[in-house]
């Protein structure tokens, strides 16, 4: 069997754009992963999702997400994908347990993780005061003291943004000068709310039921301190889940899907959406718009193909 689409993802991107392929009446096969979600499904409460103003948890949201592509014939399994054919078409995708499948056209919404500090606690105490998402969180901390890890432009973007929030933030960086654009330095110093703490990293984060604060080491002494905290916000960076696509789609400098035209990659017939090829928003709602776009383009690019058929369809 050839499927008119495969699409490769179950999180805000991949199912938005199941839902919008099944709408077109597109044979759509979705491999959301094992376990299937992404990120959203270990956010805890998603409180700027449209439609839900008492919020929604992140799980239950991909779960309705799922039923409605379902609901227009969108075949979904949990499974990963360990192989990719790009050369020809109909392109063919392998499972991690050696099943082969093919179809007319690729979405690729295989997302990006958060770079972590590999620290015990770190994942137990996620949406209990640890987050890798500024943006995603901030609300929840009115008056509390905070910290962001970094010294990029996220890092200092989030402690920008968290002032409109937070008491206090810190900003907890490993040398002694930022990455960040000077514009947005200036914007940082000059904000009351912020403090920089130099030279150091956090070495433990403390707290059973929520986080209590963290213990950092100055990198130039050794000495080490506990810094008391209500919430550690992680902004080291994302990794996007593009192994492997290496060396059959153009990537960027850091491992993201490069777009030549909306959603379209560097290989006719593949698309993408979602944070796989966003290093900049890592928002489900943007994710979402973006894979309802894939799948309208992926749809008007295949009108104006020859259907190619290997087996029943």
């Amino acid at each position: 069997m050839v499927y008119d689409f495969i699409i490769i993802g179950g999180g805000p991107a991949g199912l938005a754009a199941a839902i919008y392929a099944g709408r077109a009446q597109r044979k759509t096969l979705v491999f959301a992963g094992s376990p299937p979600g992404g990120q959203l499904t270990i956010a805890g409460d998603v409180d700027d999702y449209p439609g839900f103003p008492q919020g929604i948890d992140g799980t239950e949201l991909i779960q309705r997400m799922t039923a409605q592509a379902q609901k227009f014939a969108a075949e979904i399994k949990e499974e990963n994908i360990q192989k990719v054919d790009f050369q020809k078409r109909p392109f063919t995708v392998e499972t991690e347990g050696g099943d082969n499948y093919s179809a007319q056209s690729i979405i690729i919404a295989t997302g990006a993780a958060a770079r972590w500090l590999g620290l015990e606690n770190e994942k137990r105490l996620v949406g209990h005061g640890v987050s890798a998402c500024a943006v995603c969180d901030g609300f929840f901390f009115k008056d509390k003291t905070v910290a962001v890890v970094g010294g990029g432009d996220s890092a200092l973007e989030d402690a920008i943004y968290l002032t409109k929030y937070a008491q206090k933030v810190y900003v907890i960086h490993r040398r002694d000068e930022l990455r960040a654009a000077k514009a947005i330095q200036n914007q940082a110093f000059q904000n009351k709310k912020i403090e920089l703490i130099w030279n150091s990293v956090v070495t433990q984060i403390n707290g059973k039921e929520h986080l209590e604060g963290v213990v950092l080491k100055d990198v130039k002494t050794g000495g080490k301190k506990e810094l008391p905290l209500e919430g550690l916000f992680i902004a080291i960076g994302h990794i996007p889940a593009t192994k492997i696509f290496q060396g059959q789609l153009d990537l960027d400098e850091k491992g993201f899907i490069k777009t030549t035209e909306r959603t379209r990659t560097s290989l006719p017939g593949i698309f993408v959406a979602g944070d796989v090829a966003d290093p900049y928003y890592k928002q489900a709602v943007v994710a979402a718009g973006r894979g309802a776009m894939a799948a309208l383009d992926a749809d008007k690019w295949l009108n104006g193909k020859n259907i190619i058929d290997s087996g029943n369809r």
